[in-house]
């Protein structure tokens, strides 16, 4: 376990075009110490005193097979400790996804491959002090209906049930996968969902997380799929007399409605949906998109925004959005900007339409490049998130933006 205390960088953009100016804090750099992961994928987590946790899906102290790390404000600055370096199988390596959190701390998440069979294993952290131990929960098989290769952040139900996604698997084209706790500290996994692929459902689950709604019902998205436009899907899983049914909310269909969904969905107080994606739109540089569930349970998709790409807008979003309290819109974009290497952006409703404001360009000196996760908000309304590459060291960055 390694720990390095930074001073934050701070990095202060201004475009000519707007009257507005947001500053970011560069809070680490990754690839700053021997041993440290490098290349953050996915977002973060926080818990209530502060502290921000997170996955590399490459570097730790076993050199390539990625690590979790823990982000503490200390004094002026901000101290970076790696939890767990990922080794090589029977343990999981390559964690591209984000963590999850327990009631009393413990982090979980999956790792693309490695386990006792090749294909990717979920795993927890536990704490006790300042020590960290790691526990294999599941190792996926690729046999018998079983998925493979799982990309997506966890959830946690009220139950204390772990849900998650897996690429590949099932019939082949991924699956919706329940770790149940069971006696003795072990854990039942059971395939909820097996994804059909084609013209009528959707495949290959990506990085977002399943989304725990209200009644039952969980929300999520596939890269492809759907309808013969091969465009993805935003799908609704619920269980019904034992069985779960899964059911196509909504096939998108390229050009304005936008194409491809890497990250998974936001939900609003109302049951509203929101996520992005990576292209189409008016611009065929990415969007941002709602989905309205009307009282026939049919849903109703609107295209709230088009990015535009060049230098003064973003492109390109591979992380999805996160809401605030007043039903604004923060995401990242992967490129855009005068350097190409990304945005964060905020969108506002407003009467007729949601307006954009551009809250950070990357690709400044020192500076992150390249964001592929969904931010998160402080209770100041503060902006944190990674991008995957740039820094001081070239091995990514962890970034506040401050409105």
């Amino acid at each position: 376990m390694r720990n390095k205390t930074l001073a934050s960088v701070v990095v202060t953009l201004i475009l000519a075009a707007s009257a507005w100016a947001s500053t970011e804090t560069v809070l680490y750099s990754f690839a700053s110490q021997t041993g440290d992961g490098y290349y953050p994928y996915a977002g973060l987590i926080a818990d209530k005193s502060g502290n921000y946790y997170g996955t590399t899906y490459d570097g730790g102290e076993h050199s390539s097979y990625g690590a979790v790390f823990e982000l503490s404000p200390s004094g002026s600055g901000w101290t970076e400790t790696t939890l767990y370096s990922f080794g090589a199988a029977p343990d999981g390596y390559y964690p591209y996804g984000g963590l999850v959190m327990d009631k009393t701390g413990n982090l979980y998440g999956a790792t693309y491959y490695g386990g006792s069979s090749g294909y990717g294993i979920v795993y927890e952290l536990k704490h006790s002090g300042s020590t960290w131990t790691e526990q294999i929960l599941y190792n996926f098989t690729d046999t018998n209906g079983d998925g493979a290769n799982p990309l997506s952040q966890l959830s946690f139900d009220a139950k204390g049930n772990l849900y998650g996604t897996t690429e590949h698997g099932g019939k082949g084209y991924g699956t919706v996968y329940q770790l149940k706790p069971a006696k003795g500290g072990k854990w039942t996994e059971s395939v909820l969902y097996a994804f059909a692929g084609g013209a009528t459902d959707g495949y290959y689950p990506q990085l977002g997380a399943l989304l725990v709604a209200k009644g039952g019902y969980f929300y999520g998205t596939t890269l492809y799929g759907g309808s013969s436009y091969n465009a993805g899907t935003v799908y609704e899983l619920f269980e019904a007399r034992g069985v779960w049914v899964e059911k196509v909310i909504y096939a998108f269909t390229g050009g304005k409605a936008g194409e491809y969904l890497y990250d998974g969905v936001a939900i609003d107080k109302n049951g509203t949906l929101y996520g992005t994606a990576y292209q189409g739109g008016a611009n065929n540089y990415g969007a941002v998109y709602r989905l309205t569930q009307a009282k026939n349970k049919s849903w109703t998709h609107l295209t709230l925004y088009s990015f535009a790409a060049g230098a003064d807008d973003g492109a390109y979003p591979y992380g999805g959005v996160t809401l605030d309290a007043k039903g604004d819109i923060f995401g990242t974009t992967y490129q855009g900007g005068q350097g190409n290497a990304g945005s964060v952006f905020e969108l506002k409703p407003s009467k007729k339409a949601f307006k954009e404001t551009v809250l950070y360009l990357f690709g400044g000196t020192g500076d992150g490049y390249y964001p592929h996760s969904t931010p998160i908000l402080n209770s100041k309304g503060d902006v944190f998130g990674t991008t995957t590459n740039g820094g001081a060291k070239s091995g990514g960055i962890v970034f506040e933006i401050t409105p």
